[in-house]
């Protein structure tokens, strides 16, 4: 006989917040899957890690768990280092593990993005501004990474704001890893000599690239004060998120859980990213399981910049010397190059923007 369970898979994050959020998170999901017991757990730098969410649907006696990676897009995390776990989890266990999607571009997540933007312009209008929409850039934020499908999924995702708003304009940056990064995208779209910019973190939770996010925000706000800046805040705890955690969860039973696969630079040969077909199946990021935010002993939080641990007091006029970039802090992942990790507006750039910050 079969006894069900739904493990949420998340990132984990050196932030002690992101990782209260995700909780929280869990919490909301459950009585949304009353039938199903719901566990929770992170790939690397927070407790408990997913093989111990495992184990406690184990321990509940469930021998066939529903695996929902807890990413909006589908990159190396979702692709490789989840089903890395979960299947050599299944193989030492004896039990099914059935793997969903990612929560991908859906149209609840579009609603909760859009109330979020919106939610951020109230202020201002209740205090008199009066810039119209269309004298109003939009800049939408990516995590970043090192596949371009899930990267162009952030542009998809921009343009249909753009189109359902009605926004003067749309740009997108990333927070790492490729192509531009948050300043140089800022500083482009005030090329573009609109009034007001809003800028939209498309992220889950908060944590340091969100602290990232914000930060350089505000430098170029503080260079620019001809024009209204605002800082909408990311998806977090706005109820669509947990009902579309939920719809993953049942697709895997009705067998409606199918990725992208087309452009998935593992099996096609996408423009640039040709040598990484056929790549295995591997975790990277043994080495950092269960560590960080909420290891035992720990009560640090990361830097506002950078990707590495501090005690928190650095800030953007500080002078900290944890200048690592993500290639820099992940050297044992064995990662594939990036190919662009030299352009001007990408990853190598960010210590270049920490010390033209200070």
């Amino acid at each position: 006989m079969k006894t069900t369970g739904v493990m949420i898979c998340g990132h984990g994050s050196r932030s002690q917040g992101a990782v209260r959020e995700f909780a929280n998170l869990a919490e909301q999901i459950q009585p949304l899957l009353p039938e199903w017991p719901v566990e929770y757990g992170y790939l690397e730098f927070a407790n408990p890690v997913i093989r111990d969410g495992l184990d406690a649907l184990r321990n509940r006696g469930c021998n066939q768990i529903l695996a929902v990676p807890g990413m909006l897009f589908a990159a190396m995390h979702v692709k490789n280092d989840i089903p890395s776990v979960l299947n050599t989890y299944a193989g030492a266990h004896g039990i099914d593990v059935f793997y969903g999607r990612e929560l991908g571009i859906d149209p609840k997540l579009l609603e909760a993005s859009r109330d979020r933007i919106f939610q951020a312009m109230e202020p201002l209008e209740r205090n008199g501004s009066q810039v119209p929409l269309t004298e109003t850039c939009l800049i939408v934020i990516g995590r970043g990474c090192s596949d371009p499908d899930a990267n162009s999924n952030v542009t998809k995702l921009a343009r249909l704001l753009w189109e359902g708003t009605g926004f003067g304009w749309c740009e997108v940056g990333y927070s790492g890893v490729t192509f531009p990064l948050v300043k140089p995208c800022l500083e482009h779209a005030l090329k573009l000599g609109y009034r007001r910019i809003v800028v939209f973190p498309y992220f889950l939770f908060s944590g340091i690239l969100i602290d990232r996010i914000y930060g350089f925000t505000d430098l170029v706000a503080a260079a620019h004060p001809e024009v209204e800046f605002v800082k909408a805040g990311y998806l977090g705890d706005h109820p669509n998120v947990a009902q579309v955690f939920a719809e993953r969860a049942r697709e895997i039973l009705s067998g409606h859980t199918a990725m992208n696969c087309s452009m998935c630079k593992y099996r096609s040969k996408v423009l640039g990213f040709e040598s990484e077909v056929g790549s295995p199946q591997v975790s990277h990021h043994h080495h950092v399981e269960g560590q960080g935010a909420s290891a035992p002993g720990s009560n640090v939080e990361a830097c506002l910049l950078c990707d590495t641990f501090c005690t928190g007091a650095c800030r953007l006029d500080a002078s900290c010397e944890h200048h690592h970039d993500h290639d820099q802090s992940h050297v044992h992942h064995h990662h594939p190059p990036y190919p662009h990790a030299t352009h001007p507006l990408g990853p190598h750039s960010v210590r270049k923007l920490l010390q033209d910050s200070r």
